[in-house]
């Protein structure tokens, strides 16, 4: 599958009043496109699309109506942190009311039919004015890392994503009531699963490693290999994975005479001050005073 882009949306940023300031293109993610951007007011008719639409309101309140002109027309005065989703598969007509700040989140319906578990297609809600804190977190966590992208990020937005269609599965599907059970605690990684994905993080700790990758060794879904390889080590891949680049980045530095720069290309970090950003945070130190102790 190739990378999820504008195309596979339902057309509204082409709208001319709508400006994105930045957006995941060219960042090579396959199952979910996010833009950020300041809208106009604005009203029209958008075709259905094979992507969910999630839109985050930034700032507010602002009025937003939805299926303008039908019976079943809604109207609400939606306030920052509010949520708009419109499932995919189905035509759009809306109106936006007032100029806003927002966050668009498409996410390709493989991924929330995938990310289900059943083998009976589910169907998203329509929901206008939704407040899911734990949705508008993960929303601004994926913005972060376009705003400030590495390659390194590769694994966790990859995981971000995962949680995102998986969130939406279970908390944001059609005719879901809130007495339904909690699922239970996933199945973890088999010791011959785990030690092929470590097998594979050492051997590519250098590279950008997504969580497809990771996955394809162990004949499991990205949802699935996500949850299990929390359910085994206690960490997302993403941060199992930073942590190995960390445990190799500090024994290179007090074994070795590598310059610092190499080591931190090495290890799979961007650039020395990435290196250097992530040890004062996870060790509190940095990589001289590293290289003093050794």
């Amino acid at each position: 599958m190739g990378e999820l882009s504008a195309a596979d949306t339902n057309g509204i940023l082409a709208l001319p009043w709508i400006r994105p300031e930045r957006t995941s293109a060219g960042l090579g993610w396959e199952h979910l496109y996010l833009s950020k951007q300041h809208e106009r007011p604005h009203r029209g008719l958008f075709g259905a699309a094979p992507t969910h639409q999630l839109i985050l309101h930034l700032a507010g309140p602002v009025t937003v109506r939805r299926r303008v002109g039908t019976p079943g027309e809604q109207s609400r005065r939606v306030p920052a942190g509010g949520l708009f989703l419109q499932p995919s598969h189905a035509d759009l007509s809306v109106e936006l009311g007032g100029e806003l700040d927002t966050l668009h989140v498409y996410v390709a319906d493989s991924a929330v039919q995938e990310a289900a578990g059943t083998d009976t297609p589910i169907r998203l809600s329509e929901e206008l004015g939704t407040v899911d804190p734990l949705l508008e977190q993960l929303l601004l966590s994926l913005d972060g890392v376009v705003r400030d992208w590495e390659p390194s990020a590769r694994t966790y937005a990859d995981q971000l994503c995962a949680l995102v269609a998986t969130h939406l599965a279970r908390r944001h599907r059609a005719g879901r009531t809130a007495a339904e059970p909690v699922p239970a605690a996933p199945a973890a990684l088999s010791d011959r699963q785990f030690d092929r994905v470590r097998d594979l993080m050492a051997e590519r700790l250098a590279e950008p490693l997504g969580l497809p990758e990771l996955a394809a060794v162990t004949g499991l879904s990205v949802s699935r290999f996500a949850r299990r390889f929390k359910a085994r080590t206690g960490l997302p891949p993403h941060q199992y994975l930073l942590k190995l680049r960390v445990e190799q980045a500090r024994l290179l530095l007090r074994t070795s005479s590598d310059p610092i720069a190499d080591i931190a290309a090495g290890c799979g970090f961007s650039h020395q001050e990435h290196l250097t950003r992530v040890l004062r945070t996870q060790l509190g130190t940095t990589p001289a005073a590293l290289r003093r102790e050794g």
